[in-house]
């Protein structure tokens, strides 16, 4: 890992999983084990009718502050947001949240194209992005708006993958900075974010 890709000041971090994530996310989430100097928003495809206790049960497990993201709420350093199910999760310019009930992206809302896409234009190269496992190609177009607005991109390696679909999408459309298992992928994010 080049010290060009690590050495950069990460403003927030965005990370979009679906099939396989809760597991891949405890992996990846389990070495910030101190306060974190950027938001960490995730979008993790969810059955629409269900209710979300994503923010509960990793609250339970991480030693970071968790809450499900409102809408008009200011990202915060420290806290780990997770997007509600059945709506689309943005960040706006002001670095606030927003919802959006627009049609599903790749059969998901929220999807993770739109949060990436929006985080790339509220923080530009202060962006971190993190595609991980799953069944289809959302987050491969985000992916590639995060690269061009000069953020840093991350995929997890489809080898190891659960499901490699979505990471190898995104390999395909976008690219990334950094191909990685979980395990590295774990070892990255806190000199990322971490002070």
């Amino acid at each position: 890992m080049s010290a060009a890709t690590t050495d950069r000041r990460i403003e927030a971090l965005a990370i979009g999983a679906s099939a396989g994530g809760i597991d891949a996310l405890f992996t990846v989430l389990a070495g910030l084990t101190r306060p974190t100097c950027a938001p960490v928003i995730v979008v993790l495809h969810l059955p629409a009718a269900h209710e979300s206790r994503l923010a509960e049960i990793f609250a339970a497990r991480l030693p970071l502050q968790v809450r499900e993201a409102l809408p008009g709420s200011r990202l915060e350093p420290g806290w780990l947001y997770f997007a509600p199910p059945d709506y689309h999760l943005l960040v706006e310019a002001d670095r606030s949240f927003s919802l959006s009930c627009e049609p599903p992206v790749h059969y998901s809302r929220p999807a993770i194209d739109l949060l990436f896409e929006s985080c790339a234009e509220a923080y530009g190269p202060g962006l971190a992005a993190v595609v991980l496992t799953g069944a289809n190609e959302d987050g491969a177009q985000g992916l590639a708006r995060v690269r061009e607005r000069g953020g840093l991109a991350v995929v997890q390696d489809p080898r190891e993958a659960q499901h490699a679909a979505m990471p190898q999408a995104a390999l395909d459309l976008a690219g990334a900075d950094l191909v990685l298992p979980l395990a590295a992928i774990q070892e990255l994010l806190p000199t990322l974010i971490c002070p």
